[in-house]
């Protein structure tokens, strides 16, 4: 196993990593609508926020050296199913022709009062 971590992984000393390389397929631990910069989830609602958890996602797969062509599943978790709309216009526009397996995920309130969390498995490139 190899395990992957960005600057922005493990914050207030949380016991995790970013992503967990094993067996040629990463898995993205969730990946919360957090701003890298203000450590503050994004403001403008779900659509706001499925977005900068997409770009934390991204940030993972980069780090792992591969992109979000290579993603096979996506489990997407928020407090109300009623920001679906929001959240999938988002991650349409983010994935374009590519389509990963998804589904998504009505929770109690997510950490930080977020409104988007994502985690996903991603294909990995040879050697990794």
């Amino acid at each position: 196993m190899k395990f992957i971590n960005t600057k922005n992984s493990g914050r207030g000393g949380a016991h995790y990593s970013a992503a967990v390389a094993h067996g040629g397929l990463l898995y993205i631990s969730g990946q919360l609508s957090i701003d890298p910069e203000s450590g503050k989830p994004t403001e403008g609602g779900a659509g706001a926020e499925a977005r900068q958890a997409l770009c934390n996602l991204e940030a993972v797969l980069v780090a792992a050296g591969s992109k979000k062509t290579d993603v096979v599943q996506c489990r997407i978790y928020t407090p109300d199913v009623a920001h679906w709309g929001e959240i999938n216009a988002v991650y349409a526009e983010f994935f374009g022709d590519h389509r990963p397996a998804r589904c998504i995920v009505p929770t109690a309130p997510l950490h930080y009062g977020c409104l988007v969390e994502i985690e996903a498995i991603a294909t990995l490139n040879e050697g990794v």
